[in-house]
């Protein structure tokens, strides 16, 4: 009796020991889970093994307009086919926003909640161009975000979208040092970053008298057709001078939205950013009829958009930010970008892509699993001929490891709405 308790409970042993280990290999790291805490060292934003990040991804249009995108499908389509590791939560203050109307805070919270969860980072934006009008307003909001998420290395703060043309000694600064006492009372350690002069552009000037308190970075917003050299020489001065830049919203057009796009400036912006180690927002995600919206009217508000569904400024981000997606998958390898042609092979799923369930077509036994584009998991098992799967995954690529007859292939499929 005791040598049976003994087999048994060594082979529990055994077997939880394999499960850890089969977890680990078969599960990559979310960008949250590789990076981890966020910090700003001199003029970088530095990660938890002190190496430079850039963070690359997407800004929400003005909540209380085109809120309806603030959902976790969204997000994770941004993550997942977009290869988005941050995502920008712009919350609207006047205009029909949370001055008037507090609940809008409940868009932000479901962007940020989604974004815990999914394992990237997220700004919490105070979308305003006069937060010294609604201080009480910010310090209320703040309070309560810094409180509520202060455990959470997901997150960042913006605490002023763009100040118009006033003082950053007189109005800007003061204002930002207000809220930030508010901030740090709850939460010492995630970073907060602060508008600067002329809608977020004079980064130089705030770098002559810079905030003194740790993990503060500052933003500039450009607009590709409008702001060029001349706006990158403000950012090399502010770092010149020592303080981190964090380009939380830009354009491939001109400053208004609108006109046509400048693709090769937008391209020199990308450039000088990744050399510079600076992370980086496109404004925005959107369906309104102008150039700087990535989708076309009427695209889904659960992702799943085709490249027909995008607009020519969101195919060109698109692109971009796929270009520079690292991703390891479960059974060794690294994919860089994504191949946006469904392989041949991947008709034995039918169909694919697909709105709601596909159909895996074999002609012999077979074990399979299904994991999302971070190698994490979602179903797994035994089949024979057909098998339907997808019922219950949202949105997404996905990758379908098939084992049969001793072979393995690893098949794409993508659920979504196209």
């Amino acid at each position: 009796m005791k040598i049976n308790n003994i087999i048994k409970k060594r082979s529990f042993l055994w077997s939880t020991l394999l499960c850890i280990l089969v977890t680990n290999y078969s599960r990559a790291q979310t960008p949250v889970e590789r990076h981890g805490q966020l910090k700003v060292s001199g003029n970088r934003i530095l990660d938890k093994n002190n190496n430079p990040v850039v963070l690359r991804g997407m800004s929400l249009f003005w909540s209380q307009w085109i809120g309806k995108y603030y959902n976790f499908n969204t997000v994770k389509w941004l993550r997942d086919d977009w290869c988005s590791n941050v995502i920008r939560a712009s919350m609207a203050v006047d205009q029909g926003g949370y001055a008037t109307r507090p609940s809008e805070k409940e868009k932000i919270i479901a962007v940020v909640d989604a974004a815990i969860e999914l394992g990237i980072y997220v700004i919490i934006d105070f979308h305003i161009h006069d937060a010294p009008l609604y201080q009480s307003h910010s310090k209320t909001f703040f309070d309560e975000m810094s409180l509520k998420y202060k455990d959470n290395p997901n997150v960042l703060y913006e605490i002023w979208n763009e100040p118009l043309n006033v003082s950053w000694p007189d109005v800007i600064k003061p204002y930002s040092e207000n809220i930030i006492e508010v901030i740090r009372a709850n939460d010492p350690d995630n970073i907060i970053i602060c508008g600067t002069r002329n809608w977020s552009q004079r980064v130089d000037e705030a770098a002559i008298d810079p905030i003194q308190r740790p993990n503060i970075a500052y933003t500039l917003h450009f607009y590709a057709a409008t702001h060029r050299q001349t706006y990158r020489n403000y950012i090399t001065t502010a770092m010149n001078r020592g303080i981190a830049v964090f380009v939380t919203e830009y354009g491939t057009c001109a400053a208004d939205g609108n006109g046509d796009i400048d693709e090769t400036e937008t391209k020199t912006w990308w450039d000088f950013m990744e050399r510079n180690f600076i992370s980086y927002c496109n404004w925005s995600v959107a369906d309104k009829v102008e150039t700087s919206a990535v989708l076309k009217p009427r695209a889904s508000v659960n992702g799943g958009w085709s490249t027909n569904e995008l607009t020519l400024s969101g195919n060109l981000v698109r692109n971009h930010l796929r270009s520079l997606c690292s991703l390891t998958f479960p059974g060794g390898g690294t994919v860089n970008g994504i191949d946006e042609s469904l392989e041949s092979t991947n008709r034995r799923f039918i169909p694919n892509p697909f709105e709601s369930s596909t159909t895996l077509i074999s002609n012999s036994e077979f074990k399979y699993s299904v994991s999302d584009l971070y190698g994490v998991i979602h179903l797994s098992g035994h089949g024979k001929g057909s098998l339907s799967l997808g019922e219950n995954m949202y949105p997404g690529i996905y990758f379908v490891k098939i084992i049969e007859q001793n072979k393995e292939t690893i098949l794409k499929i993508r659920k979504g709405l196209f």
